[in-house]
């Protein structure tokens, strides 16, 4: 922070946040065990990020000032920080480190020589970028040639396989790098841009206007001593003239205020952007070269941010003074808290996520192939449109030829939209198409369509296995009682096939049903013994389109929900279904030959194929 500040906020923000992290508590245990130790050895964490994997980390490093001032400091935190990032940029998965400015004390040359010795470091081990903080120089962007430039200027980036150019006077500058499959923008921006600065960096936007953007400056917003952040004079300028009209930006990192805080803001397009003030130079030993980890989850929809010293985690626990043991690790809640992202529908509106192309049914009937339903203008002779009712009587066709077509039936007095048309549909599912089904309770109503007398599958009885895969999506919100619901059965009663083993022999012989807590039932009655060995998932969840499938190899049973085995797999042995020679029923479960509920959800594209099939092989793959 400067020595003479004349930013127009309030002076209070200069004021310390106590924060409390004693040593020994399960937070800083957990840190240590999770984060590693600095002192370990490279080749027991190393490695190389993973730029394909969903979860990455990206590395913030604020205000070094105190610790690089050649009128006495020590740099050592800084390095240790440095080299503890590129330790563990395999096992966090980290793809980039970023700067936020102040570096150094009072930007000499002696200084930015020891900021330069520091960083190597990290140099060539890992990209990263660093920007200009008021103690590094001084004026906006235009202001010439300085010690700082000289050392983090262009010429240092310029082999950096993420570096892609910086702004003609050099103070400012972007990288591109590539983490979760795609490719992220960040911005590195100097504490005064200019208006050639600014509109240097909406050029830049411009060139790239399909990747999510995060940007980095020095002063960007202060917070209050409840780190609630507000924008400061240079914020403010940032969020007109670049922030806010540019929907891409979706978070942004500044320090030179303390203490922490963060804020939530609305763009122009109505979407939230994130700024977050991290600075730890208030703390002790010039904030011991702490280091803030922005860890993204792109499958859980969020981003984990961590605070702590890799200096100090590096020294033995009880070697810690008091002092030290309160710097470790910061746990208050603008240190240490998730941010949730819905990365696909914050980033729609500039890069929409491309959903593949319908695939073809010859595509996706691999050997073995007994039925396959889908219910697009192939499946069902004519392509839909929402809500469009399905008549009783409609057919749809069972595309492998095997003549196991499905024909729609309402139960009891439904109502005509119990059972409508849906161009909803999994991202992965090969047709762009689904059934919607309203069945529910009191009264008994919904939907199902059913094989005919005569086709093949009613007698099927899959004695070298089987694979039965189908697409759901239950409504959110889940409204009224739907427990044990059928997704798919087989009809008849178990006590003709001889099975009295389960709970009750007027049930079907196989079927898949939802519990009342959700839990996905596939209940089996086996070809060769009175047994019914069940399969039971997890609580799935609503609003979400899901892929199941349950393979059978003619021994064991193991149900899938997304390509994910699940835990409750029966251990009973398991060879074939004792079918009755009685339809198969898509969208309910028999009890006594008589439906009661019907389905309460979407169903899409389903198959039947008779062998096991490996996940790498399911409806949702994809061929190279």
């Amino acid at each position: 922070m400067a020595a003479v500040d004349n930013s127009p906020e309030p002076r209070h923000v200069r004021r310390r946040l106590v924060l409390q992290a004693a040593v020994g508590t399960p937070a800083a245990v957990a840190a240590a065990s999770t984060l590693g130790t600095p002192g370990a050895a490279a080749a027991t964490i190393g490695g190389r990020a993973d730029t394909d994997s969903p979860r990455f980390t990206l590395a913030v490093l604020p205000d070094t000032q105190y610790l690089i001032d050649e009128g006495g400091s020590d740099p050592e935190p800084v390095r240790d920080t440095l080299n503890y990032v590129v330790r563990n940029q395999g096992r966090s998965n980290t793809v980039f480190l970023a700067h936020l400015g102040d570096v150094t004390e009072h930007g000499t040359e002696a200084e930015m020589r020891t900021a330069d010795t520091v960083f190597r470091a990290v140099h060539g081990k890992l990209p990263y970028s660093v920007l200009g903080g008021n103690h590094d120089v001084s004026g906006d962007d235009q202001r010439g040639d300085t010690p700082y430039l000289r050392t983090f200027g262009p010429s240092r980036f310029a082999r950096m396989r993420t570096y892609r150019g910086s702004s003609p006077d050099g103070y400012n500058s972007y990288h591109v790098f590539t983490a979760g499959g795609r490719s992220w923008l960040l911005l590195a921006l100097d504490w005064r841009v200019s208006d050639a600065g600014l509109a240097w960096t909406r050029g830049v936007l411009a060139q790239h206007p399909e990747l999510p953007a995060i940007l980095t400056t020095h002063d960007l917003v202060w917070a209050d001593d409840d780190g609630h952040a507000h924008l400061s004079g240079h914020g403010q300028r940032l969020w007109d003239g670049v922030i806010r009209g540019h929907d891409q930006i979706f978070l942004a990192l500044g320090g030179h205020y303390w203490p922490p805080g963060r804020t939530t803001l609305t763009n122009d397009a109505g979407n939230p952007v994130h700024l977050h003030i991290t600075n730890y130079q208030d703390r002790y030993y010039g904030g011991a070269g702490m280091l803030r980890t922005y860890s993204f989850d792109l499958v859980r929809g969020a981003i984990d941010v961590e605070t702590f010293s890799p200096w100090l985690l590096g020294k033995k626990e009880h070697r810690r003074t008091p002092l030290e043991a309160e710097t470790v690790e910061l746990t208050s809640d603008v240190d240490h808290f998730s941010v949730s992202i819905d990365f696909a529908e914050r980033f729609a509106g500039f890069a929409p996520v491309v959903v593949p192309p319908p695939r073809p049914a010859s595509a996706v009937m691999p050997r073995g192939t007994v039925a396959y339903w889908r219910f697009d203008g192939a499946g069902l002779g004519e392509a839909g449109t929402d809500g469009r009712v399905i008549a009783p009587g409609t057919v749809a066709r069972d595309l492998t030829g095997n003549g196991n077509d499905l024909r729609a039936q309402r139960l009891h007095d439904s109502a005509p939209e119990v059972l409508t048309w849906s161009a909803e549909h999994h991202d992965a599912q090969p047709a762009h198409a689904s059934l919607r089904f309203d069945g529910g309770k009191s009264p008994d109503r919904g939907a199902v369509l059913r094989t005919g007398a005569n086709a093949p599958l009613n007698s099927m009885r899959f004695e070298s296995g089987y694979t039965i895969e189908t697409f759901v999506k239950l409504p959110e919100p889940f409204e009224g009682d739907h427990a044990w619901m059928g997704i798919l059965s087989w009809e008849g009663k178990a006590r003709d096939a001889g099975k009295f083993s389960g709970w009750s022999a007027d049930e079907p012989t196989c079927s898949l049903n939802l519990s009342p807590e959700r839990f996905l039932q596939f209940v089996v009655y086996p070809v060769p013994v009175d047994a019914d060995p069940t399969s039971w998932s997890h609580a799935v969840p609503v609003g979400r389109w899901m892929h199941l499938a349950v393979v059978n190899d003619g021994r064991r049973t193991v149900l899938y929900v997304d390509g994910s085995r699940i835990a409750r797999n029966a251990a009973e042995y398991s060879r074939g279904i004792s079918t009755l020679g009685k339809p198969f029923a898509l969208g309910g479960t028999q009890f006594n030959e008589q439906y009661g509920q019907g389905f309460y959800g979407w169903i899409g594209d389903t198959r039947i194929v008779s062998r096991a099939l490996r996940p790498e092989e399911f409806l949702t793959a994809r061929r190279r």
